[in-house]
């Protein structure tokens, strides 16, 4: 039932988005390296990596610059149209190809580089490549704000792969144990508050989430309680 939602959503998303799309390619193509889109190895379902599909924001060879695999706010890397796209998550939009050919769903946990995805701990890569990744899903929504939470740190790699990554994972486990239609859509639209709204806490509502480690809890919770 889920697979037939991902087609049915992103098939008519693509239809009514394509024509704003169209303007952001042409910028691309026009604009920094002249390129539209950037594909990159990601790990997905029974742990295949597939190509995940993103309007370019960085110059090609950026995971071998200075920063590597994390990106800063005002990151030199940056394309001249790079950090509207990020900002506003139009650079997700080729994404929703990924999901209507069955290499992710609308709702699922999110796929990782490899590096990332070894950062698991090794219950939870049991149970998430068993399941699609998605566009969006409880560990996008509760991490939207991820790249301001690593610019608090020298050394991002660690932070990320030491206290982020283990609870990210621990989120979307939980995901794929509680996944039901209800929730699916709950996750949509909690999706679209937090782009409307970053600062929303409305994840919190949901139901015997993972506790928030201590390393995390001034940056996901400390500001709101």
């Amino acid at each position: 039932m889920l697979r037939l939602l991902d087609i049915f959503f992103s098939g008519i998303a693509i239809i009514v988005l394509f024509p704003f799309m169209i303007p952001v390619m042409i910028g691309l193509k026009l604009t920094g390296e002249h390129d539209i889109f950037y594909l990159q190895p990601r790990i997905g379902k029974g742990r295949k990596p597939f190509n995940l599909i993103k309007f370019a924001t960085m110059l090609r060879n950026s995971p071998n610059m200075k920063g590597g695999l994390f990106t800063s706010e005002n990151d030199p890397r940056m394309l001249p149209m790079g950090k509207f796209l990020r900002k506003t998550k139009i650079n997700e939009l080729p994404q929703l190809i990924n999901v209507f050919i069955g290499q992710m769903s609308i709702i699922g946990y999110r796929p990782t580089v490899k590096e990332h995805f070894e950062g698991y701990p090794e219950e939870c890569k049991v149970k998430l490549e068993k399941a699609r990744p998605g566009l969006s899903g409880i560990g996008s929504i509760v991490f939207r704000d991820e790249e301001n939470i690593l610019n608090n740190f020298q050394d991002k790699h660690s932070f990320h792969q030491n206290v982020i990554a283990p609870y990210k994972a621990k989120l979307e486990s939980w995901y794929i144990d509680n996944k039901s239609i209800s929730l699916y859509f709950k996750l949509i639209f909690m999706t679209v508050q937090v782009v409307l709204n970053p600062k929303s806490q409305v994840y919190s509502k949901l139901k015997n989430l993972p506790p928030v480690p201590d390393d995390l809890k001034k940056y996901l919770i400390g500001e709101n309680n």
